[in-house]
Order: C-alpha cells, then structure tokens, then sequence
C-alpha cells in the first residue's frame, strides 16, 4: 500500500486560508457585538431605575403593634410585609388595607 499523501491544490489552500480568516473576522465582530449590547443593556438599566424611596407614601398606617419587616410597590397598591407574618395589600397611598393575608409556617 502506498502511505504518501497525495498533493494538495494551491487554490485550495488559498480558498480554506481565506474561508478561515473569513470566519476568525465574523467571530471577532460577533463577540463585539454581544459585548457592546451587553454593556448598553446593563448601563441603560441603571438609568430607567428610580430611586427606592420614590413613589412611596410618607407615612404608611399600619395597625396597632405592626412592625414593617418589607415594604413593596405594585401598580396602584403597595405590600407591607410585618414581622408578625401577615402581608398587607394597601392602596397606593398607604392609608387603607385592601387585603391582609396570614403568613403561615409550614409543618416540619
């Protein structure tokens, strides 16, 4: 059996030479690419953000002895979770209770 190779065409290797840089090119731009939109989805984020505070009532009523543990704001309600597990669905100005709901543990 004859184990040497067989010559290889110049043109090919021309051809396979370029169709490599070609898909280095693509790949390089590609990457650039995904990390350019990367670093303008994730700088424009910060922007759209209001500060924490805004948009929240002043004072918000809670019911004799409730402790606030967290507090978030829907559309048009806000949520007040207590320390003593109750969360406590309110209007968007914090004075009137829409919907109180019991926090239970579960059985272990």
């Amino acid at each position: 059996m004859d184990d040497t190779p067989q010559p290889v065409d110049p043109a090919t290797l021309k051809y396979l030479r370029l169709l490599v840089t070609v898909l280095t090119v693509v790949t390089i731009v590609g990457l650039l690419v995904i990390i350019a939109l990367f670093v303008i989805r994730f700088s424009s984020m910060g922007e759209d953000r209001a500060a924490p505070e805004a948009g929240f009532p002043a004072q918000i009523a809670l019911p004799e002895g409730e402790i606030a543990s967290a507090i978030t704001k829907g559309d048009g309600w806000i949520a007040v979770v207590t320390k003593a597990g109750r969360i406590m669905i309110m209007d968007e100005t914090g004075q009137k209770t829409l919907q109180e709901i019991e926090v239970t543990q579960p059985d272990n």
